[in-house]
């Protein structure tokens, strides 16, 4: 009322001394006064109190009486049935603006508003167990990102015990474990972003059928090149600025993708033991005397955030770039030292055994000029490492097979700074950085290699690799397997002059003190079968399925001495 009062005497006594304009500052000061009275006589509370809508009806996810429960076979995307929940939480939250202050230092209007977030405690129950994991939760048809909220699973065990949150609501005499029946818990879901209502929700189901998934005892983990894929600690590559895409990190479940599929794997493959990890390094050249193996990147210009790429002390300013195929990377880039260190840690605390695996991938672009040792006009594309070989290769005429020059051609090979015994040195090394490996695989199917000679009976690159072998032994802790990778077609005889001679070219190093284990990649025929109505295996056999007959080549058909 002062306010009112004074303004208007403001008003009439400036009017009086500079006519509008102190009519102005009249009911101005006078105003300001009014304002001081009725602060004091009236308690001063000059507030706006805004608030923010609240929840009075709660809708969302229900359940259905008499509903059947799914059962799921392979991977599947079912709904799910509410089967426990609490009262949604409030949390009130109060903020006070004070931006609005009031001339000659007298506090002006302030706004307090009060707004309300909403958590949910609910269970989800979804099929009959035992299911394996859960890969993709939807919510109101948008994929939830399950690395930021907290979602736990129940496989659903006829053995499998009641959720910690619906024990500590309901106590432990009152909290089923709802044995036999897959479901989630989810603790504290803001439900923030689903207009504080329960979303509906999806979710992607695996449940193997149980048989082969529980024999496997062992894995190899690839691609083998992947600047980051391995890497356990999420990785980004910056774009631009406040602009990202992620470098490891295309499945929701988990930080990184290596964490995501380890979890997996150790879900479905419950008996799993031994990880093979492979990390490739590049080949530019099938012949021997030529090719460089080098640690590549997949582009050279790249600003990453959460580590930086590093193999054997070069950074991606001094490493080269893989090729291309159609404008793009025609491999990942050599995993970086630092994330091969940290998988093999991660491997490890799973109770996993590591077995580390250089790897040679061959980088040999389509449409290159390289003279052939096998005589074409060109290489072929991204050869197989197991055709690098002496120039001309072995057979072909003008070959050093059998002679002081394909030592030559092959010593480089090996000892050259950008050679094989420098990834391979440089990963044993890294093993021990580590912690150490279950086993070390120092090479392999390098049939192209092994099987030449310098003269009778004499194979350079087989004295190389056992030579290699007592390097990587001096490195690693006697508890590593050193292993010998051979093909299937290279373990076996080297038959020369039509059978006049006769060559193991492996036994040498196989035998080696250094060496632990014959290795084997085994990729034989599992059948003599062949096209057409009139081969010698047709009257065997009703078709190429009839397992019977599978069974029976397999012990004695092609290739099986």
């Amino acid at each position: 009322m002062a306010t009112i009062v004074l303004q208007t005497v403001g008003a009439a006594v400036g009017g009086m001394i500079g006519g509008p304009i102190g009519a102005m500052a009249g009911r101005a000061l006078g105003g300001l006064a009014g304002a001081a009275i009725d602060n004091a006589l009236f308690g001063g509370d000059n507030t706006k109190h805004v608030e923010g809508p609240r929840l009075k009806d709660i809708d969302g996810l229900t359940s259905t009486e008499g509903a059947p429960i799914p059962r799921v076979y392979g991977r599947a995307r079912i709904g799910g049935q509410l089967i426990w929940a609490t009262r949604l939480e409030e949390v009130v939250n109060t903020n006070v603006d004070r931006s609005n202050q009031g001339g000659k230092g007298m506090a002006g209007p302030k706004t307090v508003s009060t707004t309300y977030s909403y958590f949910a405690n609910l269970a989800v129950g979804l099929c009959e167990g035992r299911i394996a994991f859960i890969r993709r939760v939807w919510a109101d048809g948008c994929e939830l990102d399950l690395s930021t909220i907290t979602m736990r699973v129940h496989a659903g065990s006829e053995a499998q015990s009641a959720d910690p949150l619906i024990v500590a609501k309901e106590g432990a005499q009152n909290a089923p474990a709802y044995r036999g029946l897959a479901y989630v818990v989810f603790e504290r879901l803001p439900l923030a972003d689903f207009g504080n209502r329960v979303p509906q929700f999806s979710f992607e189901v695996v449940r193997p059928a149980d048989g082969l998934n529980r024999m496997i005892r062992a894995v190899c983990l690839i691609p083998g090149a992947s600047e980051f894929g391995y890497d356990t600690l999420p990785v980004t590559q910056v774009l631009d600025l406040g602009r990202t895409r992620p470098e490891n990190r295309h499945q929701m479940r988990r930080d990184t993708d290596v964490a995501a599929s380890l979890d997996a794997l150790q879900a479905l493959c419950p008996n799993v033991k031994r990880v093979s990890l492979v990390v490739s390094w590049f080949g530019d050249d099938l012949r021997a005397g030529s090719c460089l193996i080098e640690p590549r990147v997949d582009v050279k210009t790249k600003t990453s955030d959460g580590a930086a790429w590093s193999v054997a002390g070069l950074t991606r300013d001094g490493a080269k770039a893989v090729s291309l195929v159609d404008g793009s990377p025609a491999y990942g880039g050599t995993p970086s030292d630092e994330s091969v260190v940290r998988l093999i840690r991660n491997l490890k605390a799973r109770g996993l055994e590591v077995v580390l695996y250089p790897f040679v991938m061959m980088d040999v672009p389509g449409g290159n000029d390289l003279p052939d040792p096998y005589g074409g006009a060109g290489q072929l594309p991204y050869p197989w490492r197991g055709r690098i070989t002496c120039h001309p290769a072995p057979g072909r005429s003008g070959s050093p097979d059998g002679t002081g020059a394909a030592a030559t051609q092959i010593e480089p090979w090996f000892t050259r700074t950008a050679g094989f015994n420098r990834m391979v040195v440089h990963y044993a090394n890294l093993a021990e950085e580590a912690g150490g490996v279950h086993g070390f695989i120092l090479g392999s199917e390098l049939v192209g290699l092994t099987r030449v000679r310098s003269s009778s009976g004499v194979y350079p690159a087989v004295t190389k690799l056992k030579a290699l072998a007592g390097q990587v032994r001096a490195i690693l802790r006697s508890s590593t397997t050193i292993v010998y990778a051979a093909d299937w077609t290279e373990y076996g005889a080297h038959v020369l002059d039509g059978g006049a001679e006769v060559r193991f070219p492996l036994d040498p190093l196989f035998a080696s003190d250094d060496i632990d284990a014959v290795g084997i990649d085994y990729y034989p025929p599992i059948s003599d079968w062949r096209d057409g109505p009139d081969h010698a295996d047709l009257p065997a056999a009703r078709s190429i399925y009839d397992v019977d007959y599978l069974r029976a080549r397999l012990g004695s058909g092609e290739a099986f001495d």
